[in-house]
């Protein structure tokens, strides 16, 4: 299966953005996110990349179909959510380009599609005159009891790519698992890259 990677903004960006929170639903209900979506919830937290005119979408097409997609703003556009993890840090939300989500279909895995979804968007960051982009990844128990036996995290992918955890720099977001009834707050650790000059 081949991939066509592209880059989407303005209006191309909001029309795919019914397919992004499918991807989002579909990808994040694994582990480790564990993620219970539904389709209203996901309106209003993309919303921000209908409104932001810094944003990107990097998708990831089969044929005319959306099976992977990669999203990133500016870091003020998300700063009640997370201004208060860069406290202390040295680092000005003003200078972090924010990578947010990386969602893509197992079957389309494996081709090189992570590295392009980061290449272009360090790229638009780097074009918008950021010094550091960041990311956040949930944090898991490692005796989770839906953790699978040949899990594999992607720290070994993040740090080839140059990111490192940034100490101090965790933010909680509540979201309801797939096994729970009730929301609860995860604790999600920032991964930051300093693009070079």
């Amino acid at each position: 299966m081949s991939l066509r990677i592209e880059t989407l903004r303005g209006a191309a960006l909001d029309a795919a953005l019914d397919d992004v929170a499918r991807l989002r639903i579909a990808v994040f209900r694994d582990w480790p996110y564990l993620y219970d979506g539904d389709a209203d919830y996901e309106r209003r937290y993309l919303e921000v990349y209908r409104t932001s005119p810094a944003a990107i979408l990097v998708g990831a097409f089969d044929g005319a179909r959306l099976v992977g997609a990669a999203t990133g703003t500016p870091m003020e556009d998300h700063a009640d959510d997370f201004a208060a993890a860069f406290s202390g840090t040295g680092l000005a939300l003003g200078d972090i380009f924010y990578c947010a989500e990386s969602v893509l279909l197992p079957a389309y895995r494996g081709q090189g599609a992570g590295h392009r979804f980061f290449d272009l968007r360090e790229g638009h960051a780097r074009g918008l005159g950021r010094r550091h982009v960041a990311f956040c990844a949930v944090q898991r128990p490692a005796d989770h009891p839906l953790r699978p036996a040949d899990y594999a995290p992607l720290d070994p992918f993040w740090r080839k790519r140059g990111y490192t955890p940034l100490a101090g720099a965790v933010a909680r977001f509540g979201w309801k698992d797939i096994d729970q009834s009730d929301e609860t707050a995860k604790r999600l650790q920032f991964w930051v890259r300093t693009l070079p000059d």
